[in-house]
C-alpha cells in the first residue's frame, strides 16, 4: 500500500528565512506517527503544507495520493484536523462549532459526536467565549475524532487539557489505532508519543535528522545499568562502550552503548551477579541527544 503521507525534499522559506529544508516525512497506512522538534524546527510549518495552507517551494508532496496544494477541498473531506491553538466563533456554542465543523466535512455523526462530548467531560451549552484553552481545545477534539475519516493530523492537540483528559485523548487515539485509522501526531508530551506512537520523525532547523520506528531508534542512546556482584567490576570503567562508571555501597552504575552489551554482561556473570537492573533508553534521552534545550520561535507563514 502506499504512504499515506509521502514527503520528499520539501523546503519552504519565508523571505530570507529557510524554514523547510529538504525535509523528509513518511506515514504508512494503520500507523501513529510522531513528528518531533521543538519550537523552530518546522513542524507546523510542514503540517500547514501538508493541510494546502501554504504552498512549498520545492519537494515531493503527497496525502493520500493527491496533491495537498491542487487538492485540498477534496483532501480535506479525507482527512481531520487539530491545531494546538484551538479559535473558535465566540457568540457559537461548544455544540454549535462542533456541528458546524463536522458540515463542513459533509455530516455528523451526532451518535460519535455526544460520547465524545462526554467522555471529554465538555458541556456543549455554552458560549465559546466563556471556554478556557482546555475547553476550546476539546471542542476542536471532539469535533475531529468524530469524524470518520482515513487520516488524522493532530498538532499539539492536547495542550491546555489536564492530565485525566489526557488520558481520554490517549484512549480514544489507541481506540482509532486498533480501527486501523492513520494518524500524525505532534507533541511535546514525550510519554505520550513512547505509549501511543509506532514510528517517529525527528526535525532539526527544518530537516530530518532521525526516522524510523521507535523501537529501531532506541538503539541509538544507552541503557543505564545497575549491578551488584560478588566480585569487584572496577576494571569495567575502561570497558569499551561503558560510560560513567561508578560504584556506591558495592554496586556498579554506569551507562551501556548497546552494542557492546553482550561483552559487559559476560563479564558481570563471570563476577558473580547478585542482582541487576537495567533500564532502557527513554524517548526523552533519544530527542535530547539532538535538541539540548533549544527553544527557538518557530516562523509563521501566510498562504502565498
Amino acid at each position: 500500500m502506499s504512504p499515506v503521507i509521502d514527503v520528499t525534499a520539501l523546503s519552504k522559506s519565508f523571505g530570507p528565512v529557510k524554514a523547510l529544508d529538504r525535509l523528509d516525512l513518511t506515514v504508512e497506512p494503520g500507523q501513529v506517527a510522531a513528528f518531533l522538534g521543538p519550537n523552530g524546527a518546522g513542524k507546523s510549518t510542514t503540517i500547514r503544507i501538508l493541510l494546502g495552507l501554504l504552498r512549498a517551494d520545492s519537494g515531493e508532496i503527497r496525502v493520500l495520493g493527491q496533491d495537498p496544494w491542487d487538492d485540498a477541498v477534496a483532501l480535506h473531506r479525507r482527512l481531520a484536523y487539530v491545531p494546538g491553538d484551538v479559535t473558535l466563533w465566540p457568540n457559537l456554542t461548544g455544540g454549535e462549532a462542533i456541528d458546524v465543523l463536522g458540515r463542513l466535512r459533509g455530516g455528523v455523526d451526532t451518535a460519535r459526536r455526544d460520547e465524545l462530548i462526554e467522555r471529554f467531560e465538555l458541556d456543549p451549552r455554552k458560549k465559546a467565549r466563556t471556554y478556557s484553552k482546555g475547553n476550546r481545545q476539546k471542542v476542536a477534539l471532539v469535533a475531529a475524532l468524530a469524524a470518520d475519516v482515513e487520516l488524522y493530523i493532530l498538532d499539539e492537540p492536547t495542550s491546555g487539557l489536564d492530565p485525566l483528559m489526557e488520558a481520554v485523548f490517549q484512549e480514544i487515539v489507541g481506540e482509532l489505532k486498533a480501527a486501523g485509522r492513520t494518524i500524525l501526531l505532534s507533541s511535546h508530551i514525550l510519554a505520550e508519543v513512547e505509549k501511543l506512537c509506532d514510528t517517529v520523525t525527528i526535525v532539526r532547523a527544518g530537516a530530518t535528522v532521525q526516522a524510523g520506528r521507535l523501537s529501531e531508534l532506541r538503539h541509538l542512546t544507552r541503557s543505564s545499568v545497575g549491578v551488584q556482584t560478588v566480585d569487584a567490576v572496577a576494571p569495567l570503567a575502561d570497558h569499551p562502550g561503558v560510560h560513567d562508571f561508578r560504584t556506591r555501597d558495592g554496586r556498579a552504575e554506569f551507562s551501556l552503548d548497546g552494542e557492546h552489551a553482550a561483552d559487559v554482561m559476560r563479564i558481570l556473570a563471570d563476577a558473580r551477579i547478585t542482582s541487576i537492573v537495567s533500564t532502557p533508553p527513554s524517548l526523552e534521552e533519544l530527542f535530547m541527544r539532538y535538541y539540548g534545550s533549544v527553544d527557538e520561535p518557530e516562523t509563521e507563514g501566510a498562504r502565498s
